[in-house]
């Protein structure tokens, strides 16, 4: 069986992605849209798509079966929620949605429909997470009573020309979207190895001091001046989890812009910018190069020439050791990866879960796991610090087909 797909929003991501859904053999055709008809036209033409609709509502009339989502990250939750009533499969980019009543109602929708719905979260696929998942299924942990995510990455190091690319004249208001509003990268790691979620959550948010118009509340669309925020949330079944989420840092966010810490009873994983390490009490281990990923294109590749020179090596970095290349289609070898080798997972598994009718990992209820505490978070931010409550949504219904066994490690 193969499925035909609309890809809405041709900017820098999409066409990354383009190519592997074009070459993946359950694709049979892929189609553009985008606001600046230029942009889809290009896209349309280097991926050698089927063609172009001239708006998303013209694609949701079409015959394509699934859509995949790469627009401005505070339009994901109305987007999504109009395709799945249009009858159409949906990946997302990242977040899921940035309000409760968002993801409630595109939750709704998947149950009602039975369509599919899969969040692109690269961090559930981060050599990071698929090593302390390996671990927590083993058992060598033990019980998991904390653990740290954090997304640390410099508005520097390439936010200000990828605002600029994706904004226009305009890009300083959206260039202030609140960190704890994008918390998947961060949260997902830590969720997607332990299988908990959060019950509440306390936040500080650091209001920013640069003065250059970002993260200016007078100038912000969403009245922010958080650059950075760091919340502590208490997990189910008891044990806590931190995260942080850091715009302006002095680190060097190109080399490993997501990491994690896990402790549990019997052992802990730890990483930095370029270790990382298992410990238990007597003996600590150096895993580095277990997680260690490979450069899949050169970062001066004409197609990366929109992308800013400090984003690049998320565009292109493959998998690692822990990863199962195996388990993906032949016809993803050479091409193009990234973030840390989830790109080709990510296709993978939204392609397959489409064409069998299986739950893809990060599922409308797991994206819900991934986005909503971060959602709380910023409230309580708001709030001085104030524990909030995090609403879970629970698992995915019974009466929906459990995922494929597919898992992204050896």
């Amino acid at each position: 069986m193969t499925s035909s797909i609309g890809i809405v929003g041709a900017g820098q991501f999409a066409g990354v992605f383009a190519k592997l859904f074009a070459a993946h053999p359950g694709i049979s055709d892929i189609y553009f849209t985008d606001l600046i008809r230029e942009r889809a036209d290009a896209q349309s033409t280097s991926a050698g798509a089927a063609g172009t609709f001239d708006s998303f509502e013209a694609m949701l009339d079409s015959d394509v079966d699934a859509v995949a989502i790469f627009t401005q990250r505070w339009t994901h939750g109305p987007l999504v929620l109009q395709a799945l009533r249009a009858g159409k499969h949906v990946y997302s980019a990242v977040p899921m949605a940035i309000s409760e009543e968002e993801i409630a109602h595109i939750i709704d929708a998947v149950r009602e429909t039975g369509l599919t719905y899969m969040m692109g979260e690269t961090s559930y696929y981060n050599p990071a997470t698929v090593f302390a998942r390996k671990k927590n299924a083993e058992g060598a942990f033990g019980r998991i009573f904390y653990a740290e995510g954090d997304y640390v990455h410099d508005m520097d190091l390439g936010f200000y020309d990828a605002y600029q690319y994706s904004g226009g004249e305009q890009w300083k208001r959206t260039a202030s979207y609140p960190p704890m509003l994008y918390p998947t990268h961060s949260v997902g790691g830590v969720i997607g190895a332990t299988g908990s979620h959060a019950i509440s959550v306390s936040c500080i948010g650091v209001r920013d001091e640069r003065g250059d118009g970002v993260f200016d509340r007078e100038i912000s669309m969403f009245a922010n001046d958080f650059s950075n925020a760091s919340a502590l949330f208490e997990l189910a079944g008891g044990g806590s989890m931190r995260i942080n989420e850091f715009r302006r840092v002095g680190y060097p966010s190109h080399l490993r812009e997501s990491r994690f810490r896990y402790f549990g009873t019997e052992a802990s994983f730890e990483q930095l910018a370029l270790v990382s390490v298992w410990q238990d009490r007597h003996t600590v281990t150096d895993i580095s190069d277990q997680l260690e990923t490979q450069a899949t294109m050169d970062s001066d590749d004409p197609m990366l020439a929109d992308v800013a020179p400090a984003l690049r090596d998320a565009f292109i970095s493959g998998m690692a050791a822990v990863h199962d290349a195996g388990r993906l289609p032949v016809e993803f070898r050479g091409l193009p990866n990234g973030h840390e080798g989830s790109h080709h997972f990510l296709v993978d598994d939204f392609v397959t879960a489409i064409n069998t009718g299986t739950l893809p990992p990060v599922n409308a209820w797991e994206a819900a796991r991934y986005t909503l505490p971060g959602i709380v978070a910023h409230q309580s931010a708001l709030r001085g610090g104030e524990r909030l409550p995090v609403p879970d949504f629970g698992d995915a219904p019974a009466e929906l087909l459990r995922p494929v066994l597919r898992e992204s490690a050896k």
